[in-house]
């Protein structure tokens, strides 16, 4: 019964190699052996952006012309750019439609601590990420529609809280629309306004869309042997949050809520996040579509109540465009938080997480703050471990008469297995006995693995010398050679498989999986070390205590073997 839980190792080990495979035909541009249609998908996501990001929007239930059409056949004049600074950001806005074009986080580098600010809304050649809003039910002013800045202060001055951006269309089908973004100081939520002003002859009955307009490439975080969601996302408080995949909405597969009084709709990616939030008990249609080749659409429609003639009607929105700070999303509204996605450990995750930032908030440092996490898991586990260990050390206790015995009936596999189940029982040895407690924590680990891997606060983190971001892989690579040798050390104090192919396979394990931790960010090999070096301690300290002799097999020895 030993070789069902190596059976179990085995199939888990398989498929991971299976998985980093095919990732890695992937990155090389290649066809994956395994998966080919996740290599489609791949290609799909790498192919360039489209230059323009005038996403046409689906048909609201009254809405009788396109967002996105042209208002009148006289030629547009050239679209101007506005930039406008705060003390977190420095953004772009355009004259046409008075859309969010460009968003530079001023406190988030690109890369490394020095390098230049992290951009994260941007309409260049090289990609295309904007906010836009707009009216339809009619020839109304859209995202597309000319807009006038009304002068004003376009930076934050010292001592100042707050600061208001606001665009005006001309009149267009009887209505002029005002938009007013207001920032506020160490904020990176916009509230924005729209007014919308009736100078025709006729009540009007427009409604109003925001939206989110991004290319489908990968973000530049990734690596081969791991990747996080980049997307569109809807949350209601009746589905909650629910994640829409580029290559879903491709195919019309995508699911969510369609309509909804509540709720918010984002863009996500590794680390940061955009949002438009409307008010609860807002009505509104969710979308997600795509508008062009490698371009996709998320956004929301709200109707509004009929404006009479000479009279306006205003409608409060907010926009998120930062990072995934925890605490800072569930302040602005109910789910945001859920972005920074742990998938379906979110129970264990956020738990997790707030002990992490309690630990953090004493020694003000992420690397120690990770150090001291896990050895608080490891000293909740640890009469569970102690358990485990204490099975893996009668196993090794007995391993010498085990392989004796399966040596001896090699040619009777019968007898062999009656003799192996009596030695278990009379030495009292339970095979799965160090199987099923490492089992019952493997979710707990699992998820403070995505708790580091998705929090922003790793970014840039630095912990002691040459370890200046948590985030990136270890430059010198120290942190990956001391994993692998503890790897190696754990192996060393557990009980070897009798089976010679088998030993050597338990063996080069460690080896093989040490070469995804030279891509893994500094602070999950961290985290994977520590984890070790006290499994070590308690395994080597239990051994010990039951007198199981220290006898270990260096690799060369198994392979020199005939």
């Amino acid at each position: 019964m030993n070789d069902i839980r190596r059976s179990i190792l085995w199939v888990v080990f398989g498929f991971s190699l299976i998985l980093i495979w095919d990732k890695w035909q992937i990155h090389n541009g290649k066809q994956p052996t395994f998966f080919p249609a996740s290599f489609v998908n791949e290609q799909a996501q790498q192919a360039p952006a489209a230059k323009a990001a005038d996403g046409s929007l689906p048909s609201a239930t009254t809405a009788t012309a396109a967002a996105g059409s042209t208002p009148s056949e006289a030629p547009a004049p050239v679209a101007q750019r506005h930039v406008v600074r705060t003390d977190v950001f420095e953004l772009v806005f355009n004259s046409e439609g008075g859309a969010l074009v460009g968003a530079t986080l001023l406190k988030h580098a690109s890369g490394e601590l020095g390098t230049p600010p992290f951009v994260l809304l941007d309409q260049s050649d090289r990609r295309t990420y904007v906010a836009q809003t707009g009216l339809i039910g009619g020839a109304f002013p859209t995202h597309k529609t000319p807009m006038t800045l009304v002068p004003g202060p376009t930076t934050l001055a010292d001592g100042q809280d707050s600061l208001a951006v606001k665009f005006e269309s001309a009149d267009v089908g009887g209505v002029k629309l005002v938009k007013t973004y207001t920032l506020h100081r160490g904020r990176y939520d916009i509230d924005v306004a729209h007014e919308v002003v009736n100078t025709g002859t006729q009540p009007v009955t427009p409604q109003l869309y925001l939206q989110l307009v991004r290319d489908g490439g990968k973000v530049e975080t990734e690596t081969p042997f791991y990747s996080t969601f980049t997307g569109p996302a809807i949350y209601t408080e009746a589905q909650k949050y629910q994640k829409v995949e580029f290559k879903q909405i491709d195919e019309n597969k995508a699911s969510f809520e369609k309509t909804s009084p509540n709720g918010y709709v984002a863009m996500v990616q590794h680390y940061f996040t955009t949002a438009w939030l409307l008010g609860d008990g807002v009505q509104r249609e969710n979308f997600a579509r795509k508008v062009d080749n490698n371009l996709y659409a998320v956004g929301s429609i709200t109707p509004l109540a009929a404006v009479a003639p000479g009279q306006s009607q205003k409608v409060e929105s907010r926009l998120y465009v930062g990072p995934q700070e925890e605490k800072v999303l569930e302040r602005l509204a109910p789910g945001l938080e859920l972005v920074k996605d742990y998938g379906w450990l979110t129970i264990l995750a956020k738990p997790l997480y707030w002990l992490l930032e309690k630990i953090y908030g004493f020694v003000s440092n992420w690397g120690w703050s990770i150090v001291l996490l896990v050895v608080l898991i490891k000293a909740a586990f640890y009469w569970l471990n102690a358990s485990a260990y204490r099975s893996m050390a009668k196993m090794k206790a007995i391993n010498p008469r085990i392989m004796e015995m399966r040596e001896r009936l090699k040619n009777n596999p019968q007898a062999m297995q009656q003799e192996m189940m009596k030695m278990y029982r009379e030495e009292k040895v339970n095979p799965l006995g160090g199987c099923f407690p490492i089992l019952i924590q493997i979710p707990v680990f699992i998820a403070l693995y995505w708790v580091l891997l998705s929090s922003v606060e790793m970014r840039n983190a630095p912990w002691i010398g040459w370890i200046t971001d948590l985030s990136t892989p270890d430059p010198w690579f120290v942190l990956p050679a001391v994993m692998t040798l503890t790897t190696i050390i754990q192996t060393a104090l557990n009980p070897l498989p009798p089976d010679p192919i088998q030993a050597k396979m338990m063996w080069l394990m460690p080896l093989v999986f040490s070469v995804m931790f030279f891509f893994f960010p500094a602070g999950l090999v961290l985290y994977w070390i520590t984890n070790n070096i006290l499994t070590i301690l308690q395994q080597a300290h239990i051994n010990h205590r039951m007198g199981v002799p220290l006898k270990v097999t260096l690799p060369f020895e198994l392979f020199k073997k005939k």
